[in-house]
This record gives C-alpha cells, structure tokens and sequence, in this order.
C-alpha cells in the first residue's frame, strides 16, 4: 500500500497530538546518554508517553488505517523501541499481560532495507 494524501492527514494530526502530549521532551529524555533502559520502568512519564505514543501508531499501521512505509520513514520506530521494550517487558510480566505494547514492537522489527 503506498501513502496518501489521507494518510499525510492522519500523520500531521498524530504528529500534533505527539507535541501536545510533549513527545518532543520524552525523546530527549529516552536518548539521553544518562537514560539506563535496564532501569527505567512504565512510571518514568518520557517512557510511558513514547510507548503510548508507538502503541497507537504501530496500531493504526496494523489495521491497515496508516501507511506503514510512511511512518517507517518518519519515526525511528526501532530505536524507540530498543529503549523502552524492557520497561514494556517488565510492565508485561507484572501486569501479565503479554500483548501489552505488541503492536509497537512488531512494527519495530518489521523494519525493511
């Protein structure tokens, strides 16, 4: 499926929700060099906003509402993830829940050359 200009839409709109809910901040905070992803938890707000964030984009690509392609080009879905899967992995384990989040880390491993 290739973008459209629907799908241009649906991203500006997702993009403005990301910078209300300060998306902008919780990047610079899970890139930080002093962020320990073996550390940080679901409670830390930088991580619980970029994995609300991925979860709701990476469920739109799923169902097929949003051209996976053009998000892949835009965000660093990989790289997000890498940073917040094991606070994802340790919110699965204690809430048992092991679909928690899995929609962003199979967009995360989906990632074509």
């Amino acid at each position: 499926m290739a973008a459209t200009h629907e799908d241009a839409h649906l991203i500006v709109q997702i993009t403005r929700w990301g910078t209300e809910m300060g998306l902008e901040d919780a990047a610079q905070v899970i890139f930080s060099d002093g962020f320990n992803a073996e550390t940080a938890t679901t409670k830390d707000p930088a991580v619980r906003k970029m994995l609300t964030f991925g979860e709701l984009v990476a469920t739109l690509v799923k169902q097929g509402i949003l051209d996976r392609d053009l998000v892949l080009d835009l965000w660093w879905v990989s790289g997000m993830w890498s940073r917040v899967a094991p606070a994802a992995a340790r919110e699965r384990e204690r809430l048992g829940e092991p679909r928690l989040f899995e929609n962003i880390e199979a967009l995360a491993g989906s990632i074509r050359p």
